[in-house]
């Protein structure tokens, strides 16, 4: 069946916006009678009716309502964006299919990028969560400084993890992570964190771990981080 995103739903009936409209009358075919999903991306899901299949403000008339738990433990990635926003689009839709909490896009001394456009991510989460049959919608946050994500999660009630490529003793990730905690990775970017940052994570309650004995590619760090902790949370 297929699945629309309305991100508020109140009352027995409710419209999509011009762009859902669009697909699911000019590009799906779909009419009056018609039966499709929706959610709102914070666990609710209904089963609703074409009531009116106006292409540009489609009318839905909702039929059943069904409720997913939240999830018990919080994932949150925090990435250096690569120079090619094509690959942090490529990670926000896999994150999104894997299932996490939130993105916070990070600027390092050694950053490659410094400008990012939330609104697209966004829409690519959507379309993710939608696709995946998922029905809680992760946050993407605006950029921050590597030196505010520090401060603004200095009392984060879990476990904080910085995988770096780095001389030192490192642990892997699979190894310290407690099962059910909440999780904070921070992924560096290409040319890894500075001395100093990782100083600083360290110093501020984060554990430097391994994701891989070989580098990896800042995505790829990220989606492997994330799948980790999914499959030591199962």
């Amino acid at each position: 069946m297929h699945r629309f995103y309305i991100p508020l739903v109140s009352g027995d009936t409710c419209k999509l916006d011009e762009e859902e409209s669009k697909h699911c009358v000019r590009v799906l075919r779909l009419k009056e009678n018609d039966a499709v999903e929706i959610t709102d991306g914070k666990g609710n899901l209904f089963n609703a009716i074409i009531e009116n299949a106006h292409p540009k403000a489609c009318v839905l008339r909702i039929a059943e309502h069904h409720k997913e738990s939240s999830p018990t433990w919080e994932m949150i990635i925090a990435v250096a964006p690569t120079k090619n926003m094509v690959r942090m689009e490529w990670l926000i839709e896999k994150l999104t299919e894997v299932g996490f909490t939130k993105f916070i896009p990070v600027e390092c001394q050694t950053s490659e990028r410094r400008v990012i456009k939330t609104d697209r991510l966004n829409k690519i989460a959507v379309e993710a969560m939608k696709q995946s049959g998922r029905v809680y919608l992760p946050v993407i946050e605006e950029l921050i400084s590597f030196e505010k994500l520090i401060k603004n999660y200095s009392q984060f009630k879990g476990q904080k993890f910085i995988p770096h490529c780095a001389d030192g003793k490192r642990s892997t990730l699979s190894s310290v992570y407690k099962t059910g905690e909440n999780a904070l990775i921070l992924i560096g970017p290409e040319g890894d964190f500075t001395k100093d940052e990782i100083e600083l994570a360290i110093q501020n309650g984060f554990i430097p771990v391994s994701l891989n004995e070989k580098t990896l590619r800042t995505e790829t760090a990220a989606l492997s981080a994330a799948i980790s902790l999914k499959t030591l949370n199962q």
